[in-house]
């Protein structure tokens, strides 16, 4: 099929439908009439020779010729948009757009307050709204352009998904003040004879810790997993178990408990926090200029900055 005969809004239609799984969300997505978008996936149906989604319930559900397309056009509409938004030209002194950050929680706390201050002195009309994304969802998330830019640790992602090493954490030990087994200082015998609480989004499965104790043949007893490191942090505080962390997020997170925070009793492991972004907005005035303020705050954060 040569490329004249086919209309670029017809893509964007395409585009909105396998995002929102049905005609009726993507009319509302691009501001068009259901019927409007009935007519266009019927010209897209009779120019491709496919029927590209097949109704399941309340779901249009793609077929495989259309999910094999779909990201050519996602990134070739989004390569079309980066263009003509280098032929305006992006100026943050007068730009009002709203990014959007992947961005864990233990680094949120970290570089958020300092972002926003560094984005108001320069974009006073720039918004941000950082979002959770899961691991899974980074590389589809960042094609799509629903997510401009993500911070997370190191992931194993394909070459089209750039990334920038920003910052290195190693791992504390946080237990309550007056411990009695723990007095400024946790040797490994002591840490591994302790009961242990364990802060992970995920139902099942060894945090990072567990897997570096495990490649040296040890194991501890996890007797608490909860969901947030200020819910950890709490628990430890009224009892004897002991949590174990990232240093920066620790140091904000047990502001309010006065816990012990000492060095993880083994040498190396630790967190190492990344910025990604799609090889789609590489040149993206707007989005470099984001890359660029995240890049900076990182840097100019102190080691020990609260």
């Amino acid at each position: 099929m040569h490329i004249s005969r086919l209309d670029l809004n017809l893509l964007v239609v395409l585009d909105a439908i396998f995002t929102e799984d049905g005609i009726t969300a993507a009319a509302a997505k691009l501001n068009l009439t259901q019927p409007a978008v009935s007519h266009a996936l019927g010209r897209l149906r009779d120019v491709l020779g496919d029927p590209l989604f097949e109704r399941q319930g309340r779901r249009l559900v793609p077929t495989p010729f259309a999910r094999g397309l779909i990201e050519p056009v996602r990134q070739s509409l989004r390569g079309i948009e980066i263009a003509l938004a280098e032929a305006e030209r992006f100026d943050p002194a007068t730009t009002r757009r709203r990014f959007t950050l992947g961005i864990r929680d233990v680094l949120e706390a970290r570089i958020l307050p300092a972002l926003m201050h560094r984005i108001s002195e320069v974009a006073p009309f720039v918004d941000l709204a950082a979002i959770h994304v899961d691991r899974r969802e980074v590389e589809g998330e960042l094609a799509a352009g629903r997510v401009d830019a993500a911070l997370d640790i190191w992931l194993s992602l394909p070459e089209h998904i750039r990334q920038r090493r920003l910052m290195a954490d190693r791992f504390v030990v946080v237990a309550r003040s007056g411990h009695p087994r723990v007095r400024g200082h946790i040797d490994l015998d002591t840490y591994l004879s302790l009961q242990h609480v364990l802060v992970s989004a995920r139902t099942t499965g060894p945090g990072l810790e567990d897997i570096e104790l495990a490649r040296l043949g040890h194991s501890r007893h996890v007797r608490l997993r909860c969901q947030h490191y200020f819910a950890g942090c709490r628990v430890v505080s009224q009892t004897d178990m002991i949590l174990t962390m990232t240093e920066h997020y620790a140091r904000i997170t047990n502001r309010p408990f006065a816990n012990q925070m000492l060095p993880f009793p083994i040498e190396g492991p630790g967190l190492d926090a990344y910025l990604y972004w799609h090889a789609n907005v590489e040149n993206d005035p707007a989005n470099r200029w984001l890359r660029g303020m995240i890049t900076e705050t990182m840097a100019a954060l102190p080691l020990r900055d609260i």
